[in-house]
C-alpha cells in the first residue's frame, strides 16, 4: 500500500536538467544510459567530439544571454513588430531577432527577445508562456544555447521538447520535464557516463515554475552594488533629516502663526471684554437713573396728592367755619 502511494506521488512529481546530456534528454526519466535513436546518437557524437559552439554563432555577439528569451512555435506569418508588440507588454524591448530561413527569407517560427533588464526578462518568463501570438500558443524559456552547459541544437539531434508525430521527443526542459523514476537509478553508469541523476527527495511539482540561471556576481560587483545601496541608504537617510527639518520649521512657523492668532484673539476677547463691561455700566446707570426718576415721579405724584387733600381739607374748614359763623349771626324769630 506504501508503494503505491509512493509511486502515485512520483507521478506528479518531475525535475528539470541543469545541464545537456543527448542520452539524458531522450529519456523520459533521465535513467537511460543508450542513445534510443539515430539523432540521440548524432548528437552524442557531436558533443563528445566538440563540434558545436554555442558562442560562434555571429548573430548571438552583443546579446546578453542573461536578459533574453527564446520564444518557440510562433506562427509563421509573426512578422518582428507583432511581436514587439506582444513582447513589450512585460518590460522594455532592448533587440529581437526572428530567425529566418537563410535562403527563403521565411520565419522559422522562433526568435530570441533581449530586454533591458533581467528584471524585465524574468517578468515575461513567466507570464509570457502559454500565451497566444497570431492564434498560435507559443511557449518561452530562457536562452539555453549560450546559459545551459553541454547544450546541442536541435538540427544536430538535441534541443528539447519536440512533437510526438516526430519520435523525438527531447526532455528535461521547461515544456516536457523528466518525470520522477519510478525504476532503480543506476547510478555507478550516470556516473561512468558523465549524467547527473535525478534529484532524489528534491522533486519539484508539475505546476510550480523552474527559475532561469541567475548572473554570477563577482567580487566587484558585489562591492559596487554594496555601494549602490549605501548611497542609496544615505540619501534616503539624508531626505529623512531634511524633511523632519523642513517638518520642525513649519512647526515652528505654524507654532509662531498660533501665537500670533493667539494674541490677536485675547486682544479682541479683552476689547471685548472692555465693550461688555463698558455697556455693562452704562446700562446699570441707566437703570438707575430711570429708577430714580421713577421714585421722583411717584414722590412728586404723591405730594401732589398730599396737597390737594390738605388743601381740600381747607377749604372744607373754612367753609364749615363760614357757615357756623353765619349761623351765629341770624337774627332770632318769635
Amino acid at each position: 500500500m506504501n508503494r503505491n502511494n509512493e509511486n502515485s506521488s512520483k507521478l506528479n512529481s518531475v525535475f528539470y536538467a541543469q545541464t545537456y546530456h543527448p542520452i539524458q534528454a531522450g529519456s523520459i526519466d533521465g535513467t537511460d544510459i543508450l542513445p534510443h535513436d539515430n539523432a540521440v546518437y548524432r548528437a552524442l557524437l557531436c558533443s563528445s567530439a566538440g563540434l558545436y559552439d554555442p558562442l560562434g554563432d555571429p548573430n548571438v555577439i552583443g546579446e546578453d544571454p542573461y536578459c533574453t528569451l527564446f520564444v518557440g512555435r510562433l506562427s509563421h506569418s509573426t512578422t518582428e513588430d507583432a511581436l514587439r508588440k506582444v513582447m513589450s507588454k512585460y518590460g522594455t524591448v532592448k533587440n529581437l531577432r526572428l530567425v529566418r530561413h537563410i535562403v527563403t527569407g521565411a520565419s522559422r517560427g522562433y526568435a530570441f527577445v533581449e530586454y533591458e533588464s533581467e528584471r524585465d526578462m524574468r517578468r515575461a518568463y513567466e507570464r509570457a508562456h502559454h500565451s497566444v501570438i497570431d492564434d498560435s500558443e507559443i511557449i518561452v524559456d530562457y536562452n539555453r544555447q549560450q546559459l545551459m552547459p553541454g547544450w546541442i541544437p536541435r538540427r544536430l539531434g538535441g534541443g528539447l521538447g519536440g512533437k510526438k508525430e516526430s519520435g523525438q521527443l527531447r526532455f528535461g526542459g521547461r515544456e516536457r520535464p523528466f518525470r520522477a523514476p519510478l525504476r532503480p537509478i543506476p547510478f555507478d553508469d550516470l556516473k561512468r557516463l558523465g549524467i547527473p541523476p535525478p534529484p532524489e527527495g528534491n522533486y519539484m511539482s508539475r505546476f510550480e515554475i523552474p527559475s532561469p540561471p541567475r548572473r554570477k556576481r563577482s567580487y566587484a560587483d558585489r562591492e559596487d552594488r554594496h555601494s549602490r545601496s549605501h548611497r542609496r541608504s544615505s540619501s534616503r537617510e539624508h531626505g529623512y533629516d531634511e524633511r523632519r527639518s523642513a517638518d520642525a520649521e513649519g512647526g515652528s512657523r505654524k507654532s509662531h502663526r498660533h501665537d500670533r492668532s493667539y494674541y490677536y484673539d485675547e486682544h479682541e476677547r479683552r476689547s471685548n471684554s472692555r465693550d461688555h463691561r463698558y455697556d455693562g455700566r452704562e446700562d446699570s446707570s441707566r437703570k438707575s437713573r430711570d429708577s430714580q426718576s421713577r421714585r421722583h415721579d411717584r414722590t412728586s405724584t404723591s405730594h401732589d396728592r398730599r396737597s390737594d387733600t390738605r388743601r381740600s381739607s381747607d377749604r372744607e374748614h373754612r367753609s364749615h367755619k363760614r357757615d357756623r359763623h353765619e349761623s351765629r349771626n341770624l337774627p332770632v324769630s318769635f
